[in-house]
């Protein structure tokens, strides 16, 4: 193997004191964006062709308060002159001879090591950027921006992970964090694709509090399931929670007349939250202002039953502003479909340092590995990445992916694990999911490129139903169809290990295998041939029916 990847991966950080995890991001803050269009995700230059769409679980019809209305997608690349050129090139690499370069010893030494806690003690320390003395009007504009810049101004990294979370799934630190084990969203986010994810929540400190003023528990989780409801249950229907304290509560939690006792289910979406937040009002579709978002990607260890590594890829932070109006919401979805019609192209506030904020007062950090596997501040062309997903895309709910699909009761609280875990429906619909998504995009990805997956479970019909069924009827359920082979896992890691190492994150950051040829290099016609097919579907739903008994 060549000596520089190999030292990489063999060596340590070789003096802590000298890692600056801004220091990227200062460098680049005046960089030319070089992908404008970078909030279009890769997945979208799929060439479907007339039978593969794995485009309608993003792009649907108007449900809840999402007004996005965006499932024509699935019929045409609606892009921008700049965007039918695809610069997601990372795709088109042939990345073999870096993945040949690794043993797999090396790789799981890589995997095991602990990059979070590194980041947390660094972030501890004052940071510091000499500048150089401005002369120009513009110079010193430039000069004041970088020094104002200079002081970190997003999230502080305030979970522990090393102290993990409790039975409950609370932080043990203290901090507020709750994690929640949900059904992972078809697609990208399935394992077998490159990345294990942990998601924490935590609400703002009035939401934490009894009327009193004092923390308390109870009245935490009371607050964390009316929010639950609020986004993840899309009428009054009953929602299923852990077991609730309603004499803490102090209301009628679960419309038996009468307030006692310990209930696990919230009857229609109570007016205002409770405790000391007792005067806020709760929104249905929308999380209350301050709600934090924790979202972790880990490398894929076979050794663990989750296949979780210590070692992080990447870690996304999120950070709801202020609760909007629906005419707001309305203005703002219209806006948008306005801008889209006239070739405009959407603009977010705010920088590296601050975080990325949309239209929706959601704002968006990011820290990914540098080339030695310390996780650094991302520059803002990296955060642009981020923002199509959560600000236009028709499935999401308040922005967001994970708080509508968590399991239901006290099973929904806890590091995220697929254990236990069974292919459910989406609401409204009489197939479950993953068979249903596995059905209309004939692949395991969006690519159709998990070789993998396609081997196992299908076939020149399709999607093989008795595949399927053996795994997810198998003690292993959706682990079993999801879970990479541990092979396929390290494969996956080396690819993306080699990715770290170019640093061209702004080209892609998907863990790619061999050059994907079903994905297209540059657009000459918008046709995505799925309507002439009739293979267009605007009934996908972010909620979850009720799990069977």
């Amino acid at each position: 193997m060549s000596s520089l990847l190999g030292v990489a991966l063999l060596a340590c950080t070789p003096d802590p004191s000298q890692y600056d995890p801004l220091q990227y991001a200062r460098q680049t803050q005046r960089a030319r964006v070089i992908n404008v269009e970078a909030g279009i995700p890769p997945q979208c230059y799929t060439q479907t062709g007339a039978t593969r769409n794995p485009c309608w679980v993003c792009h649907t019809s108007a449900n809840g308060e999402n007004q996005a209305d965006d499932w024509p997608l699935q019929e045409r690349y609606d892009f921008s002159e700049f965007a039918l050129t695809n610069h997601w090139r990372n795709l088109f690499v042939d990345w073999g001879d870096a993945i040949a370069r690794q043993s797999d010893a090396q790789i799981q030494r890589w995997i095991a090591q602990d990059n979070y806690t590194p980041l947390r003690r660094a972030l501890g320390r004052p940071q510091t950027t000499p500048f150089l003395y401005p002369t120009t009007l513009f110079e010193r504009l430039q000069a004041q921006q970088a020094r104002e810049n200079s002081q970190f101004k997003g999230w502080r990294l305030d979970f522990d992970y090393a102290r993990g979370v409790d039975a409950q799934g609370f932080a043990r630190d203290g901090s507020g964090w709750r994690a929640l084990t949900y059904k992972p969203f078809p697609g990208t986010f399935w394992p077998t694709n490159g990345s294990v994810n942990d998601v924490l929540i935590r609400l703002p400190d009035v939401l934490q509090r009894d009327a009193k003023g004092r923390y308390s528990q109870a009245i935490y989780q009371i607050n964390l399931a009316i929010t639950a409801a609020a986004v993840g249950n899309p009428d009054a229907r009953a929602y299923v929670t852990e077991p609730l304290d309603e004499i803490a509560a102090a209301r009628d939690l679960d419309g038996d007349g009468r307030i006692g006792g310990s209930i696990t289910t919230l009857r229609g979406l109570p007016r205002h939250y409770v405790g000391a937040a007792y005067s806020l009002p709760v929104v249905r579709g929308q999380y209350p202002a301050g709600t934090e978002l924790l979202h972790t990607l880990h490398y894929l260890d076979p050794r663990d039953p989750d296949f979780k590594a210590t070692r992080i890829k990447e870690v996304r932070y999120a950070r709801k502003g202020q609760v909007l109006t629906r005419a707001s919401i309305q203005k703002h979805y219209a806006d948008d479909a306005r801008e889209q019609l006239t070739g405009g192209r959407p603009h977010y506030a705010g920088n590296a340092f601050t975080g990325l904020s949309n239209d929706f007062d959601w704002t968006y950090q990011g820290w990914i590995e540098d080339e030695q596997g310390r996780l650094r501040l991302q520059t803002r062309e990296e955060h642009l990445a981020c923002m199509g997903c959560h600000t236009g895309l028709g499935i999401t709910v308040d922005g967001s992916f994970a708080l509508p699909r968590q399991l239901p009761g006290a099973r929904g609280w806890g590091m995220q694990t697929l254990r236990g875990q069974r292919d459910t429906a989406q609401i409204g619909h009489p197939l479950p999911e993953y068979q249903l998504y596995l059905q209309r995009a004939r692949a395991g990805d969006e690519f159709a490129a998990n070789t993998e997956m396609l081997n196992r479970f299908f076939d020149g019909d399709g999607l093989r139903q008795r595949a399927y069924e053996d795994a997810v009827n198998s003690a292993g359920g959706l682990a079993a169809l999801l879970l990479p082979s541990p092979a396929r896992a390290l494969q996956l890691n080396k690819a993306y290990r080699a990715l770290v190492q170019t640093q061209t994150f702004i080209q892609g950051r998907d863990a790619v295998l061999q050059p994907i040829t079903t994905v297209h290099q540059k657009l000459v016609n918008d046709d995505t041939g799925l309507a002439a097919s009739e293979q267009v579907f605007k009934d996908a739903r972010l909620w979850l029916a009720p799990l069977p008994p």
